[in-house]
């Protein structure tokens, strides 16, 4: 069996998880997810890194010793993931005694083999980074990370001869093309070997300035460097250097990481690992920054991102979701809640939600909710199974690399595509010309693709994809799903099958609000404005006889458009439990984006006669309510199934 070992790095204490450490954690259980269903044996990793002179800092600032505040701190992340859907394998941290203890054994080996050696360095050194910085690595005379001006510091110290391997691992990447990837990072780090510029490496800070480290086994007087004692958590996690599990697991290693800490990782990390006698890991796999307002997010700048708020107000499918899609691997992604919300409704609640509800629908109306038996199909069917294929294997492709978001872009073509089938085949005009066996197998075409576009969506939003399942009477368990066979593969549903009546995984969500502007402008003089007219008074009494005569239901929106030649008109496509979409024509122009009703729940009264308004047959009327400066459309207070009548 294959097998994959995914690792994010290890976070770093001395803050509380935002969104950032969101993002990877969740990119690398999508990664895990997604290598399970396909049939692989997988080993997931993550943990916290808790030694170095931040730690020290944070825990004397926060009243408390450093080991109290790295045991505090550790559980905010551990506790955090099982809430964002993260199901790892192991958790992992630097103050385990087991991973001190194979720190120390490294250590020893490596001085051994006469790669450690002692001698006098004078750096800049950056406390935030807890490195040194030659002068050719500094910008302007700061830190290229911190902005900041590192402070010189000269002293004794025990060295890494890192420069004896820069040939070697310039050599490796050139002959491994995909060792790094994306391929920009890769070339960034070729140019610095190639430059000539690697230096011996500093591991060791002495007692006198940090004494929260691994001592290192050789001399008593000093501590581990942060980062020589931290990128050994990957081996030592693996039970390093002679278990079952590191011989299993560490040729199929993919390390996940943010772009900030490429060169230890593509440095560091292999030329430590060629010290030790050992291979390389397989892959690195480097994404970019999350911005907020064109910023990276920092504590220190008050724009960090708490991920347990969106996940409870978008929920953790739609949470997940945007993470995944609105980031292109390897480059940096702005982030703002109005993008999410956009993100949500358009792809999930009108997409994909839409779908699923009216696939569902139409299955109760006319095979009272079990699927069919398919009849023969012709060139229609022929053409949505081949893009099924397409679309199912090029997901499959591109999420093996990281490319989440091309993936699920792939993936949407399908969810397109069979919205549009469903409008082309016109199901509810099958039914009313009594062709039963081609609508069976339109209906059963649809429910098929449904399994696909759920089954390649459990590594992204296991919760709705899962229900997704149930909801087409499939098992939902991971185990029973194997990707490979639902790209190639045919027939996965059985006919009898009851489906669900309805779904509703994706309700629309309000936009939120826009943020004030810093400096708001100078209010001017408010122009005299006519005094709001009075409410109506009461109309005529009527019997209740007469309002029972009223056919009042609530509809989903499938589809607005403007009417020609008429600005305050919109055509909307209602789905109101009818055997076909009922089309209203609609005042609300002025009010609503044909876009943003798309999705929506209205009240619509379903019996008026029809009538035409500027040549096009109005099948109804949408209720709403004026009020001064606009117009609300009534709606109910949670999503229902559309055709539910209103008593």
């Amino acid at each position: 069996m294959e097998r994959f070992y995914i690792t994010t790095p290890i976070y770093y204490v001395n803050a509380r998880p935002h969104l950032g450490h969101a993002h990877t954690t969740i990119l690398a259980d999508a990664m895990a997810r997604f290598h399970r269903v396909m049939g692989h044996d997988v080993r997931f990793l993550t943990g916290t890194d808790e030694h170095g002179d931040k730690i020290v800092k944070a825990s004397s600032a926060a009243g408390q010793t450093p080991q109290a505040y790295c045991d505090a701190i550790s559980a905010l992340f551990k506790d955090l993931w099982p809430q964002l859907g993260v199901e790892y394998s192991q958790f992992i941290r630097t103050t385990d005694p087991e991973h001190k203890r194979l720190v120390q054994k490294a250590l020893q080996q490596v001085y051994d083999a006469g790669d450690i050696y002692f001698g006098e360095y004078g750096g800049h050194y950056c406390f935030g980074c807890e490195r040194f910085y030659t002068e050719k690595e500094l910008v302007d005379g700061l830190c290229p990370d911190h902005k900041i001006k590192p402070e010189y510091i000269a002293e004794k110290n025990y060295f890494f001869r890192m420069a004896k391997y820069q040939q070697w691992l310039l050599d490796h990447i050139k002959a491994n093309p995909e060792f790094i990837r994306p391929e920009q990072y890769r070339n960034e780090v070729v140019a610095l070997l190639e430059s000539g510029a690697l230096e011996d490496l500093c591991i060791s800070r002495p007692k006198s300035r940090l004494d929260w480290g691994v001592e290192l086994p050789f001399d008593k007087d000093y501590v581990a460097y942060v980062w020589f004692d931290a990128l050994l958590n990957y081996l030592t996690a693996l039970g390093w250097p002679d278990s079952k599990t590191m011989a299993d697991y560490w040729p199929h290693t993919n390390h996940l990481i943010a772009k900030d800490i490429l060169k230890p990782h593509a440095v560091f990390w292999p030329t430590m690992l060629k010290a030790m006698g050992l291979e390389p890991y397989q892959h690195l796999n480097v994404h970019g920054y999350w911005l907020v307002k064109d910023t990276k997010m920092s504590k220190s700048l008050g724009n960090v991102v708490e991920p347990l708020a969106l996940k409870d107000k978008y929920g953790l499918s739609g949470f997940r979701y945007f993470l995944l899609r609105e980031m292109t691997f390897g480059y940096d992604s702005s982030f703002s809640e109005e993008a999410l919300c956009a993100r949500f409704n358009s792809d999930l609640a009108n997409d994909l939600g839409n779908l699923f509800s009216r696939s569902l629908a139409m299955t109760h109306k006319y095979f009272d909710g079990r699927i069919p038996q398919a009849g023969q199909g012709g060139p229609d069917e022929d053409e949505l199974r081949s893009m099924a294929k397409e679309a199912c294997l090029n997901f499959q492709r591109l999420f093996e690399r990281f490319q989440t978001a091309k993936a699920l872009d792939s993936l949407w073509e399908l969810v397109r595509g069979l919205n549009k089938y469903i409008d082309t085949q016109a199901p509810w005009t099958l039914y009313k010309e009594q062709n039963p066996s081609r609508l069976a197998t339109v209906m059963v075409h649809v429910l098929e693709c449904l399994r696909k576009v759920a089954a390649h969506l459990l590594p992204v939003m296991p919760e709705a994809a899962a229900a997704m399942l149930e909801q087409l009477g499939c098992n939902p368990d991971q185990a029973a799903i194997n990707l490979p066979v639902e790209a190639e593969g045919w027939g996965q549903l059985t006919p009898g099958t009851l489906v669900a009546k309805a779904s509703n995984l994706f309700p629309r969500i309000e936009a939120p609000a826009a943020l004030a502007p810093e400096a708001a402008p100078k209010a001017k003089a408010p122009k005299p404005q006519p005094a709001p007219a009075a409410p109506a008074g009461p109309k005529e009494p009527i019997d209740f006889e007469d309002f029972q005569k009223l056919d009042l239901r609530v509809a989903t929106v499938l589809e607005a458009t403007p009417v020609p030649k008429a600005d305050k008109l919109l055509l909307v496509k209602l789905d109101a439990g009818d055997p076909e979409p009922r089309q209203v024509v609609a005042g609300i122009a002025e009010f609503w984006k044909p876009e943003d009703l798309v999705g929506r729940q209205v009240v619509v009264v379903a019996n008026l006669k029809p009538r035409k308004l500027r040549g096009v047959e109005s099948q109804g009327m949408i209720l709403a309510v004026k009020r001064e400066g606009g117009l609300e459309l009534l709606r109910p207070s949670e999503p229902v199934i559309p055709g539910s009548a209103v008593s």
